[in-house]
């Protein structure tokens, strides 16, 4: 179960799943809670969903409705297609499966640093957070994709259930991936492109992933690189994309930026960038990093979560202060978030800023390239698809 088709690391990884068990026999369902026409992941016959209609376009009594009736929605779509196992991914997923009182086998999934997610007090956070003591009960397993993540919920979001959690990381089909990436970019112009110092944000934009201070970098980077591009490749926020837009005027950096949208094969993409460069102010663990690593992609993060050193290999739990620290498969950077989930008012350049720039530099600079292939294939077999999706399924020893 997932909240809306688009291409983000939740979904990819639920098409993910749907691919494997299908190919093993099992007969599966893709539910989505909306539904729309310009979906990108899709489960073809096996789609199902309670709304095709966005929330957007809900006034906020339909809205409520339709929040109340989602629990009993699902039941009913369990008890039709005989489900034996479910598997939701995110807090609104979870919560709707924890409240619909059907009889499968049910796991709830974390994909973030909530803590941090949290600090913005809307309604559905103050929610999500009352049913971490509430709901979550009614799951029989929650997934953490990171220890990170599991320490998070226990020390800072007040998780009652510790029972039920479990670290299991996201599975990532490795060998599907780089069949992908050897697909060909059939535009010419985007060809060209990525012949180039491509620097490659690949995700949602959005307040999350904070990309204003990866474009404040990258203004840093072109004094040494005049050159680069930066390459936003992913759907976006009307207000964050609108942000950007200023900055780049203000920056006059229209040359040099190029947002590419959405695109259903962007392996081939990421193979073909210089970097791929993250600046968010919380994650769980990225898949994104995990593809980069499988193509051997230099990677530039922010230290987000604790879950990125789990991710890049380091041997220790070093504290991130105002350095970076190299790892085989590129930078980790500090952390940008200082407790405030919105767009920023000013546009004054912090230190952390030009630590992501000097990151990106040394890359670009050295050609920063992978040099010990059975260091990165041992941390990759940490996603093995085979393992994880059995372990999802099974039950937890109590």
């Amino acid at each position: 179960m997932i909240p809306y088709g688009s291409v983000g690391g939740m979904e990819r990884l639920a098409l993910t799943f749907y691919d494997y068990y299908k190919s093993k026999g099992y007969i599966v369902k893709g539910l989505k809670i909306i539904k729309l026409n310009n979906d990108i992941i899709s489960f073809g016959d096996d789609e199902i969903y309670l709304s095709n209609k966005d929330f957007n376009e809900m006034s906020r009594f339909q809205r409520m409705i339709f929040y109340l009736k989602c629990p009993f929605l699902i039941n009913r779509l369990v008890k039709k297609y005989e489900i034996s196992h479910s598997i939701a991914f995110g807090d609104m997923a979870n919560l709707f499966s924890s409240l619909s009182f059907s009889k499968e086998f049910k796991v709830g999934s974390i994909h973030a640093l909530k803590s941090s997610e949290f600090s913005g007090l809307s309604t559905f956070n103050k929610i999500f957070k009352l049913s971490y003591k509430s709901t979550y009960y009614f799951l029989d397993k929650v997934v953490c994709i990171s220890k990170g993540i599991k320490d998070d919920l226990i020390e800072n979001c007040s998780f009652k259930f510790k029972n039920k959690l479990i670290v299991i990381y996201n599975p990532h089909n490795i060998k599907r991936i780089r069949e992908l990436a050897n697909d060909s970019i059939l535009d010419m112009e985007e060809s060209i492109l990525f012949q180039g110092q491509v620097i490659l944000f690949l995700g949602r934009v959005s307040i999350q992933k904070a990309p204003w201070h990866l474009l404040k970098a990258f203004k840093d980077v072109l004094l040494k690189f005049p050159k680069a591009k930066l390459v936003f490749l992913g759907a976006g926020q009307v207000e964050v994309i609108d942000y950007l837009n200023n900055l780049i005027a203000d920056y006059k950096l229209q040359e040099n930026i190029i947002f590419l949208g959405r695109k259903s094969n962007p392996y081939k993409y990421l193979k073909k960038a210089k970097v791929l460069a993250l600046s968010s102010y919380y994650e769980g663990t990225p898949n994104v990093i995990i593809e980069a690593m499988a193509l051997e992609t230099p990677i530039v993060t922010t230290n987000c979560t604790d879950g990125i050193g789990e991710l890049m290999g380091l041997k220790n739990n070093e504290k991130y202060k105002l350095k970076n620290i190299k790892t085989e498969v590129g930078f980790i950077t500090p952390s940008v978030f200082r407790g405030d989930l919105n767009i920023p008012e000013d546009k004054l350049c912090t230190i952390e800023e030009k630590l992501i720039a000097e990151a990106i530099s040394d890359v670009l600079n050295n050609d920063f390239c992978y040099k010990n292939s059975s260091e990165v294939d041992k941390l990759l077999s940490k996603f093995n698809l085979n393992l994880i999706a059995k372990d999802y399924l099974l039950k937890l020893n109590k």
